[in-house]
């Protein structure tokens, strides 16, 4: 039973009242249903004390719409939300806190009472996001919400780790790691962003302990002179004939302690760098620490873990922050003479990607993993079990994978998951072997502990983050409980269909979850069965208008939710996805979300004009809408318009098969606005006005909007669950995502059924009259008309063009704001236009200016040249012609042929001046 539909759509009504009917009905419960196809998706878990920006709303409504569109399309549809603890930005955030309102750290506190304030934290602050994604409109199943810190889902993790440790692919070692000075800890290489930084190169002159023969001094260049208390070598390249008599001999280091370092030949060293000398400080740089393991050099760090500068470094710098401690090192250098020359020089610079300040190059001791099934990870999408959309990714995961190493899994954090390893009381651990390790006299390895801990000291480490989130797929859906997975879905929801990501975290995440689901899995399962999900679609990154990233710092983000207010969160969603090409970063412009905004308010007040356009009829069913079409008063329009619901509805189907939501938007918005409201709506008003055809045609109206409503609902999920009831379409006791979504094969055949084969040539007949009308208003507007309603048109055509236009005529003088359009066998001196049924002279009454005519249609002309030239390349291309489809080629050939037509009409007229 349909409701008058209201004046003006109210976006803030209508997004509330339904959201909350679609929770406490439990729309969007993932069911384990029999007979219906599952489909699967889990969300990226943002940081859990995280805020919605514009990289989220493009990231879920995308998935949304995915989710969406399979439940229309019968499927047991899940979406599975949480958030992530996100263990160094968190932990940051907190210990902030405290500085700022108790004047405290983490150690004043302890570990046990500031892990209490971390829950204490995430209680207050945490899923605030998650709440922000439902005024968005997205529908996950939000039972199904998990944390990477609750209970089972820490298990889970730690319950990894522990049998990779059995495994044999975990292990302990000193080396060389991406340190973080701010937040003191670990980071994995994807963890570090590099970013151009300017400074200052110093060329500096070591002195020979000895000379040798003219030979006082090397000089090298060096960006950090405030390491040089660390140097334990100067390197120099063997074949190198500047410094073949010097290898052996020694230098004086020119900072810290005075002493001999010896001059070494290394094939690391750029000949052409620096002078071709290169000082060693195997502590503080990862090229420096091979070069000194292969000459058996000792270690100097002259930096702590916080970036102070110890004695190490020189009692001239003892003491002072890095960068502090660089200053000052270039001002001793100069005092004491060693110091040649300071010039700008602008580097890649290692930064940590949380707290934004340069990474060191740290020698520590870590717990490491040795990547598992990275073979199968690449199988898995050599052979398109995993499927990269846009493809281009799958060489860069796989060029990743080629050249993987091990992943440093600890952190030196509390806030996280804590490795599940005890050393026995008084064990020397920088001592410990490899066989050590397995040694369950030393080191014990479980999830719940040694029987005995008073025996026991617990690893102080936490585990990477990604180190838990690269489980989420299985982790969600109960693995490794086997109770909880019976209970979750597993077998029925994993793997998961498709993961919605940013391809930033390519390697962070997409690559290691596949590794995870092919290692945690039963191997007695096919490939087809052990991976986290089928296809991964990579979203691109949203931009402001001049292409830069969006950030707090630039002021270039808005606010989605401002913009949720001001425009409704349909025309977000929708705005955003037009400008949102598969794989593409998309340049963010506000005008795109109010132009969906502008759309939702067509699509609303289309409704309100069918409803006033006559009654409103059994819309219950597609059935009960075709049992009112008339086959045999089918006239052209409404061939042309059926054909186009069905094409639309084809694009839908390959933009959702192929992942191409933007050519989707885009033909949804044409269809609707130009298909339906600007031509079908306005040349069907005098029909409806005829007793004899309205049931017919408003039937038809119905029908169109029906599957308009049912494509639309995933982008726009709000305005159409409203309109489906207001028309009709739905009662009180159901839901418009209840309906299956009709595929076009299945409608055409509904079509058929009824009588009415959609005829494909009808909308080429209606396409050469919209042009014509086109062109008719466009030439109004030229002649500055476009408000008159008193004009003419005159018509030159042959019999056949006008054959097809005069049964139209008036429907075209209506359409086009004219008095009448009629046919001359004249050539009149009026402005005219070439137009696919004829030249088209406008009379207004008034005299024409010759001269405006003639640069009007040379204008006119040169554009049409300009896509001959255009069309004729293509077919002048070999490639173009065997690649293209047949009928690409042959439509490209007859755009061509009615090009030259057209221009040579225009110099027909041209010449008639």
């Amino acid at each position: 039973m349909s409701t008058t539909i209201a004046k003006a759509y109210d976006p803030r009504d209508v997004e509330a009242r339904w959201y909350s009917a679609w929770m406490e009905n439990g729309c969007f419960a993932g069911r384990m249903e029999k007979g219906k196809e599952p489909y699967s998706i889990v969300i990226p878990p943002p940081n859990v004390t995280g805020i919605l920006h514009m990289g989220h709303v493009l990231n879920n409504t995308l998935q949304d719409v995915i989710i969406r569109r399979a439940r229309l399309e019968g499927k047991a549809a899940c979406w599975i939300p949480g958030t992530d603890h996100a263990g160094i930005a968190t932990q940051t955030m907190v210990e902030k806190h405290l500085r700022e309102t108790e004047g405290k750290t983490r150690r004043d506190l302890g570990r046990e009472e500031f892990l209490k304030r971390v829950w204490a934290w995430r209680e207050e602050k945490g899923d605030k996001i998650l709440r922000q994604l439902r005024e968005l409109g997205c529908s996950c199943d939000w039972e199904r919400t998990h944390f990477t810190m609750d209970p089972a889902y820490s298990r889970s993790v730690l319950t990894a780790f522990v049998r990779l440790f059995e495994a044999g692919n975990i292990y302990r070692g000193k080396r060389m790691v991406n340190w973080c000075p701010a937040s003191l800890t670990a980071l994995s290489d994807e963890e570090v962003e590099m970013r151009p930084t300017k400074g200052f190169i110093y060329r500096i002159r070591y002195e020979l302990v000895e000379p040798v023969g003219e030979h006082t001094h090397v000089v090298l260049e060096t960006t950090r002179p405030e390491t040089i208390g660390a140097d334990v070598a100067v390197a120099v390249h063997p074949e190198d004939p500047r410094f073949s008599q010097l290898i052996g001999k020694q230098v004086w280091r020119p900072l810290g302690e005075r002493a001999g370092i010896p001059i070494i030949g290394d094939r690391a060293v750029d000949m052409e760098f620096g002078g071709g000398a290169l000082k060693v400080t195997p502590a503080h740089d990862r090229v420096d620490f091979e070069i000194g393991q292969r000459h058996d050099l000792p270690v100097l760090d002259c930096l702590e873990s916080n970036g102070i500068l110890n004695d190490i470094a020189g009692p001239e710098l003892a003491g002072l922050d890095r960068f502090a401690g660089r200053k000052r090192a270039a001002e001793v250098l100069r005092e004491s003479g060693a110091l040649l020359e300071e010039k700008p020089y602008e580097n890649n610079v290692g930064h940590s990607q949380r707290a934004g300040v340069p990474i060191e190059p740290r020698l520590t001791w870590q717990w490491w993993l040795r990547y598992p099934k990275v073979e199968e990870a690449k199988q898995v999408v050599r052979d398109g079990i995993v499927k990269m959309h846009p493809d281009r990714w799958s060489k860069v995961y796989l060029n990743w994978l080629d050249n993987i190493q091990d992943w440093c899994v600890s952190r030196q954090l509390w806030w996280g998951h804590r490795i599940p390893v005890w050393y026995a009381k008084g064990l020397e651990r920088d001592s410990l072997t490899e066989a050590d390790l397995r040694d369950p006299s030393k080191i014990h390895v479980s999830l719940d502990g040694p029987p005995d801990p008073e025996n026991w000291e617990r690893e102080e480490d936490v585990l990477d983050t990604w180190a838990s989130s690269w489980l989420w797929p299985l982790a969600t859906l109960g693995w490794p409980d086997a109770g909880a997975q019976e209970r979750d879905g597993f077998d029925t929801f994993y793997p998961t269909t498709t993961l919605a990501t940013g391809a930033d975290i390519i390697f962070f995440w997409v690559a290691r979850m596949i590794m995870a689901g092919l290692e945690f899995t039963s191997p007695d399962l096919p490939m087809e069965r052990r991976v986290p999900f089928r296809h991964v679609y990579f979203n691109g990154i949203v931009r402001d208008k001049q292409g830069r990233k969006m950030s707090k710092t630039l002021g270039n983000s808005p606010d989605p939710l401002d913009l949720i207010h001001t425009y409704g969160a349909d025309g977000l969603r929708f705005g955003l996805l037009q400008i949102a090409p598969l794989g593409q970063d998309v340049k963010f412009d506000e005008t795109r979300v109010e132009s969906g905004k502008n759309f939702c308010n067509k699509l609303w007040n289309a409704c309100r004009f069918r409803q006033m356009s006559g009654p409103m009829a059994d819309n219950g069913s597609p059935e009960a809408i075709l049992s009112r079409i008339d086959p045999a008063r089918c006239d052209d329009d409404d061939h042309a318009i059926l054909a186009a619901l069905l094409d639309t509805t084809r694009v839908l189907e390959r933009g959702f098969a192929e992942f191409e939501f933007a050519n989707a938007t885009q033909r949804l918005y044409s269809f609707f606005w130009n298909d339906f409201c600007d031509w079908y709506v306005e040349v069907a008003k005098t029909r409806v006005q005829d007793e004899t055809a309205r049931d017919h045609v408003l039937a038809l109206q119905d029908l169109v909007i029906r599957q308009f409503l049912l494509l639309f609902e995933p982008f726009a999920p709000f305005i159409t669950e409203e309109l489906w009831h207001l028309l009709g379409y739905g009662d009180d006791k159901s839901f418009l995502q209840d309906t299956r979504l009709e595929s076009a094969e299945t409608l055409a055949a509904a079509l058929a059924g009824r009588g009415l084969e959609v005829e494909a040539a009808a909308s080429d007949r209606v396409g050469r009259l919209r042009e014509v009308a086109t062109l008719a208003r466009q030439l109004k507007a030229e002649q500055g008309a476009a408000q008159k309603r008193d004009v003419v048109f005159q018509v030159l055509a042959d019999d056949a063009s006008w054959g097809g236009l005069a049964p139209h005529a008036s429907k075209l003088a209506r359409l086009v704001g004219a008095a009448t359009l009629e046919r001359t066998s004249a050539e009149p001196a009026l402005p005219a236009v070439v137009t696919p049924l004829g030249t088209l002279y406008l009379d207004t009454g008034e005299k024409v200016d010759p001269a405006a005519e003639r640069a009007r249609l040379e204008k006119e002309r040169a554009e049409v040249e300009k896509h001959i030239v255009g069309t004729d390349k293509r077919l002048s291309n070999q490639a173009f012609l065997n690649k293209a489809a047949p009928s690409v080629v042959e439509g490209a050939r007859r755009q061509l042929e009615t090009l030259q037509a057209k221009r040579d009409e225009i110099d027909r007229l041209l010449a008639a001046l």
